[in-house]
């Protein structure tokens, strides 16, 4: 241990490292409910690629476990070091080193916060599109968990967005991935094949990234249902209609209740609305020109009264802007009204209804309180599970799971396997696909020192 604190002083300097009682309580864990913190042996903030390689070598020569960390806003466990291990947290390694506006790109440091960035491109005309529902998180960890949100409807998510990447594999070797460029069929897709690998493949030290030009123009509509059914039916012929939501979200009533209660939202919708409605459907739109966007909205309106919503309400801008942030701090709500667990798994969008009337009776079944929401345009159910007993809570995910797989659908759209869903991901997926996984695995790390744990035992 003291050799091992002394060489890494030596390498990122002694405000670089933190070990025994300095680790600070933030670097034991990441946001996930069910995956206990863990106490790294050292914890080490580098600021360059150098330090990641060297940091890198040092691991692999002395077989010591190595887990990255961006902001911790994870949802899987992904980010929880092991006691024998280091954590390499790349917060200093927040740098914007280029906006090119004339190419519509950003090459960014993994520590980069999604808010620092923003208020960046604001000024240019520019966004980075990606937000996975928390500002704070880091370009890093979105590339680690292939990170989506809200806005996946219409840019799609991390790995759309990523066009090329640099990396350290253990050992300390440095190559880049893709580069500036939208297209390539010139061999293997390195790049892709890293992101979402939580950290098990090779560490990220920059990424080039997408931008797009920022449209003006904004609204969001809200719309409630008699029944979620509806609300589901709903959403593949607004996607059909061809006007773009930039968001396409549902909310069940359960949801909507205890949002409007944690964070006090008052959207003026008539009591005789609420009483009725059992889901809500969320709508934003945005244009470069206002008048077509006035356009939109009408078309939206006009398509959701066919489709049986109770009412269409064109929120004010200071609602609007409410209701979206209390929908993206979703998780804090569940987690501050004592949800044992969230999952996020993603089915075919037409499917939503078929799944949500599985989770029904599963809930029922397992004696659970499941309340939802979530990115209806691409399939992604967003799920809070109330269910205290850990063995009986276990085989009702198991179920959910297996539910959404058999339709099409896969565990995680977003948050990832990490430590907390791998078991039932190694249950469930094709051995086939498991055993081609580790042999990837093998290939990058064969010393095996690069999160092990996290989506494979």
């Amino acid at each position: 241990m003291p050799e091992l604190i002394e060489s890494l002083v030596g390498i990122v300097g002694t405000t670089g490292v933190s070990a025994g009682d300095d680790v600070h309580e933030d670097d034991t864990h990441d946001e996930c409910l069910t995956v206990e913190a863990v106490r790294p042996l050292a914890v080490v903030r580098p600021t360059e690629t150098a330090q990641v390689a060297a940091v890198l070598a040092l691991a692999e020569e002395l077989g010591v476990p190595v887990t990255a960390r961006g902001s911790g806003t994870g949802l899987s466990g992904a980010a929880t070091p092991l006691a024998d291990g280091i954590v390499i947290c790349f917060d200093r390694m927040d740098q914007i080193l280029e906006i090119d506006t004339e190419n519509h790109l950003a090459v960014v440091q993994p520590g980069v916060r999604l808010v620092d960035l923003d208020e960046a491109l604001r000024p240019l005309g520019l966004v980075y599109p990606v937000y996975p529902g928390e500002y704070s998180a880091s370009i890093g960890g979105n590339v680690a968990t292939n990170a989506g949100g809200m806005r996946a409807v219409k840019y799609g998510v991390t790995r759309h967005q990523v066009l090329g990447l640099e990396v350290v594999l253990p050992g300390g070797e440095v190559l880049r991935t893709g580069g500036r460029y939208v297209k390539s069929t010139t061999g293997y897709d390195l790049t892709q094949l890293i992101v979402g690998s939580e950290g098990t493949l090779a560490l990220v030290t920059e990424v080039v990234i997408k931008l797009y030009p920022r449209p003006e123009h904004q609204a969001t509509v809200l719309a409630p249902f008699s029944t979620l059914d509806e609300v589901t039916a709903a959403v593949p012929r607004i996607v059909d209609s061809g006007i773009g939501p930039l968001v396409l979200e549902y909310i069940d009533l359960l949801t909507m209740s205890a949002t409007a209660s944690y964070s006090g939202l008052e959207l003026g919708i008539p009591q005789e609305i609420k009483d009725t409605a059992l889901a809500y459907l969320v709508v934003v739109l945005e244009n470069a020109h206002e008048d077509r966007l006035e356009g939109d909205l009408g078309a939206l309106a006009e398509q959701l009264g066919e489709l049986g919503a109770l009412d269409v309400f064109v929120l004010p801008p200071q609602a609007a802007g409410e209701l979206i942030a209390a929908r993206e701090q979703a998780f804090w709500m569940a987690k501050a009204s004592g949800a044992d667990d969230i999952v996020d798994v993603v089915v075919p969008r037409a499917q939503i209804p078929v799944f949500m009337q599985r989770v029904s009776e599963l809930a029922a079944e397992y004696e659970a309180w499941i309340a939802g929401c979530g990115h209806a345009g691409d399939g992604n159910v967003h799920l809070g599970v109330f269910c205290a007993d850990d063995e009986r809570r276990s085989r009702l995910l198991h179920e959910l799971f297996a539910s959404g797989m058999q339709l099409g659908g896969a565990i995680s759209a977003e948050h990832g396997i990490g430590g907390a869903k791998k078991e039932h991901f190694l249950q469930l997926e094709d051995p086939k696909k498991i055993a081609l996984m580790r042999r990837i695995k093998q290939a990058f790390d064969p010393s095996g020192i690069l999160n092990p744990g996290t989506i494979f035992d």
